[in-house]
């Protein structure tokens, strides 16, 4: 495995001391995921990661971060970790010629930036941000560990507050930078949708004079962002997107549709299921062609895409004598994702269940916004719904007698009620925020399901 970081290279970047020499090829925050040769750094949050200092090292880490003396021990001494590990980021910014794209956006922004790095993968080296590694120390994380010879580096985004956005670009100053959909989520953090998107907006501060943003053309907010920046592509299906879709057939297993980009048509083939695919997909067709991919690499890489765990992978199993479909969409939730997902769902043959578990960050309009999905739900003709969560509460007393399936206060509670009413054939769709439990339910579904094997329904 190739060098990262050296002692000196490190302490310059840094201006910290190191003790020993010492080369490492990774860096992590977590004892848990430490790799053998790893830089340790010691982050704080409800614990202080210098408590786990002890522990990285006999994990095998190649030296450690730290704010104190760590005796006998390879060591990078700073004043603060969290500062010293943006300072490495800028530096790796600062000695790799790779082409940086952001990724932001209320929903999309994660499943575009894992569809643009297996694109990207195809035509030369690639770093990207791992799960979502998108905040004050998951950005910085991620360009750290951007090797020297790093064609494309892909990073994701987030925030839920404003000016989040603005250091985050500040430290990756990309070349491209890319917004997806803005949607209702951390609501409980700003007053409106039109805050949410100006919080966004602040990605294309750190565009350079020739950067590049790339907006959604269907977007209300699509002047608001046009008017940040000098040089704006756009996609979707208004007629004036750069990247235009022009039709779209759906199926059960993914869709094939026709865009208009650079002055031809193209035929895109995807293996997953949904409208929100397409768009995704159209904006990462952009993207990339704009680094610089050719446009038929794009569409052959897009044509092979994986599912993605959490949103959109599909297990079969084989749960109480039932043989099943599982498509996992457990990976955060707001109202426009729900949406999405339930429309994706109702694309499929066959008795159709809904698993669903709490919206959080909604602020004053949560309840009301969970019982609207009523809507979407009826016009997807999906059979059944199981409602999980207190906010669900508001869901459960929305729904038809005939399609409610049942309210559960908890994750465990729920698992047992879907058991209890599976039948044969069954697709079950499951969804909720984080921290819903959402994801531990399929978790607890495929464990040990020796037929579980992802596929494309």
């Amino acid at each position: 495995m190739s060098v990262l970081w050296t002692h000196k290279d490190a302490a310059t970047a840094t201006n910290g001391t190191s003790v020993g020499a010492w080369e490492i090829n990774g860096l992590s925050i977590d004892t848990r995921s430490l790799k053998p040769g790893d830089l340790f750094v010691p982050l704080k949050d409800i614990r202080d990661g210098h408590d786990f200092i002890p522990m990285a090292l006999e994990k095998g880490a190649g030296a450690v971060m730290s704010e104190h003396p760590v005796a006998d021990a390879p060591v990078l001494l700073v004043e603060d970790a969290l500062q010293a590990l943006r300072d490495l980021a800028i530096a790796a910014r600062k000695r790799s010629s790779a082409k940086r794209i952001a990724v932001t956006g209320s929903v999309g922004k994660t499943s575009v930036k894992e569809m643009l790095a297996h694109v990207l993968r195809g035509s030369g080296n690639t770093h990207a941000s791992i799960k979502s590694f998108n905040n004050h120390w998951g950005v910085p994380l991620t360009l750290a560990a951007m090797a020297q010879d790093t064609e494309y580096g892909v990073f994701e985004m987030g925030m839920n507050h404003a000016g989040e956005l603005l250091d985050l670009t500040a430290v990756v100053r990309p070349d491209i930078a890319v917004i997806t959909k803005i949607a209702p989520a951390h609501l409980a953090h700003f007053k409106s949708l039109a805050d949410i998107a100006s919080a966004k907006a602040e990605i294309l501060t750190g565009l350079g004079k020739d950067g590049v943003a790339i907006l959604p053309r269907d977007s209300e907010f699509y002047e608001l962002f046009a008017s940040k920046s000098p040089n704006v592509l756009s996609f979707g299906w208004h007629p004036k997107a750069d990247a235009q879709i022009l039709e779209t057939t759906h199926t059960a297993s993914g869709s094939t549709s026709v865009l208009k980009l650079a002055g031809r048509s193209l035929t895109l083939d995807l293996p997953v299921v949904g409208a929100h695919w397409v768009e995704n997909a159209a904006c990462v067709l952009l993207t990339a062609h704009t680094a610089g991919i050719n446009l038929s690499c794009i569409l052959s890489r897009l044509k092979r895409i994986d599912k993605i765990a959490g949103r959109g992978a599909v297990h079969a199993l084989d749960i109480e004598n039932h043989t099943i479909n599982l498509i996992d969409e457990s990976y955060n939730a707001n109202p426009e994702s729900m949406r999405a997902a339930i429309a994706a769902l109702g694309l499929i043959k066959g008795r159709k269940i809904a698993v669903l578990g709490d919206m959080l960050e909604l602020g004053p309009d949560e309840l009301a916004l969970h019982a609207a999905l009523v809507i979407p739900l009826e016009n997807a003709h999906i059979d059944k719904v199981l409602c999980c969560g207190a906010h669900m509460k508001a869901l459960e007393q929305a729904l038809p007698k005939t399609m409610l399936a049942g309210w559960y206060e908890n994750a465990d509670a729920c698992s047992k009620g879907l058991k209890d009413i599976l039948q044969n054939g069954d697709t079950i769709m499951v969804k909720g925020s984080n921290a819903s439990g959402m994801g531990a339910l399929v978790r607890s579904l495929t464990a040990d399901n020796n037929k579980d094997k992802q596929h494309v329904l």
